[in-house]
């Protein structure tokens, strides 16, 4: 029963190989900002616990947040949010059974970075 040339089988592809296509490379970002949207979410709510506890506290937190290295987690975290928000219509969108064609989905991948590019500018500009 056991299986002697086992070790002589070809493996399939591995990622080291294997050759990244956009809609994974969506999927794989529509999971990381969601979690790093979970942690500058927390930044904010830290940002407001400083307001709430004192005059001091606030204007560390403030100087944090306002800092160029603040500033690009702020602006870093607006894109995530419209890549996150664009890439989950595009699920609704998948659930509904439309768009599942390779050509169409692609199309989609695109719209959604595109997309999320264009208007965290125009937040950026209006805000």
């Amino acid at each position: 029963m056991t299986d002697v040339n086992r070790g002589k089988r070809p493996l399939s592809p591995h990622l080291a190989i294997y050759r990244p296509q956009l809609t994974s490379v969506t999927s794989i970002l529509t999971r990381i900002t969601g979690n790093a949207l979970l942690v500058s979410s927390l930044l904010v709510v830290g940002w407001f616990l400083a307001a709430a506890t004192s005059p001091e506290y606030f204007a560390l937190a403030d100087w944090l947040l306002t800092s160029n290295l603040g500033s690009a987690v702020m602006i870093l975290s607006l894109w995530g949010l419209w890549y996150h928000t664009l890439a989950g219509l595009r699920h609704l969108i998948w659930d509904s059974g439309l768009g599942l064609e390779i050509e169409t989905a692609e199309k989609m991948g695109w719209a959604v970075v595109i997309g999320s590019l264009a208007l965290s500018l125009i937040t950026i500009i209006i805000v």
